[in-house]
């Protein structure tokens, strides 16, 4: 069965986790499915993705009956190879999202936990509804946030909060959620909403939308030199592009009635 659609329209990649029957949980199957829908979008024209959810949850979580076989598993292995990258297959699930060189958002409903929560920080805006509830949940089951939560989670939360979400696996409400800023905003139909946020980012020069996720990446992880550095090389290679021409031109055009 498959787990993963992705369909397209209007330069708008909208990946559909489709296990609503079971909350979306994440199996090994999955897993792949949500891989194989990150290098699928990350080679298309696709200008946004909107990353949501089937049925009432956007994902609760793993699937424990499924990684149940984890117990007879070289663990070790198979959480230390880095096979996508600088991660693991499991950590990739979330990252794959941050690698993308367009921008990402999270329609979000329902139950996001543990995993659910991790892919869900992936994306670049998360937008939920009031009936979401999210948890650090790996603490249930006497395990860590493994799945890129922690590379995810500093530079959302405060240090205090970030250590009792993990530490209790206490479940947030979504009012909560977006004061401590892992939600960008709260939607009465955060699908509507992430797709329409889509279509207008999608509207923006190609070129620069993506320079700009790339600019914030090195921003959030390089020293003030090289964040420096790197706004003059993507401005460089941005002036005179065909669509940064086009875009401006457009803006003159809107502006023209004021300098008449």
């Amino acid at each position: 069965m498959a787990r993963v659609s992705v369909t397209y329209q209007d330069h708008v990649a909208m990946v559909t986790l489709t296990r609503g029957n079971k909350m979306n949980a994440l199996d090994d199957e999955m897993v792949q499915a949500i891989l194989a829908a990150g290098a699928e979008v990350a080679a298309s024209d696709a200008r946004a993705v909107v990353l949501t959810g089937e049925g009432r949850s956007f994902c609760a979580g793993l699937d424990l009956q499924s990684f149940a076989k984890l117990a007879g598993m070289d663990v070790e292995s198979w959480l230390m190879e880095r096979t996508h990258h600088d991660a693991n297959a499991m950590q990739e699930v979330a990252l794959c999202w941050r690698r993308l060189p367009v921008p990402v958002i999270a329609a979000l409903k329902g139950a996001v936990f543990g995993g659910g929560l991790q892919l869900a920080l992936g994306a670049d805006i998360r937008i939920a509804g009031r009936d979401v509830q999210m948890a650090v949940m790996e603490m249930k089951w006497g395990l860590v946030p493994d799945m890129g939560g922690m590379v995810l989670l500093p530079g959302l939360l405060r240090s205090d909060v970030l250590r009792l979400l993990t530490y209790t696996a206490a479940p947030v409400e979504a009012e909560q959620a977006e004061r401590w800023g892992l939600v960008t905003r709260l939607a009465d139909d955060p699908l509507a909403e992430a797709q329409a946020l889509a279509r207008e980012i999608a509207g923006q020069s190609p070129s620069a939308i993506r320079a700009a996720k790339q600019l914030i990446e090195t921003a959030e992880a390089e020293s003030r030199e090289e964040v420096l550095l790197a706004e003059s090389r993507a401005q460089i290679g941005l002036i005179g592009k065909p669509d940064q021409v086009e875009v401006v031109t457009a803006q003159m055009q809107k502006r023209a009635p004021v300098f008449r």
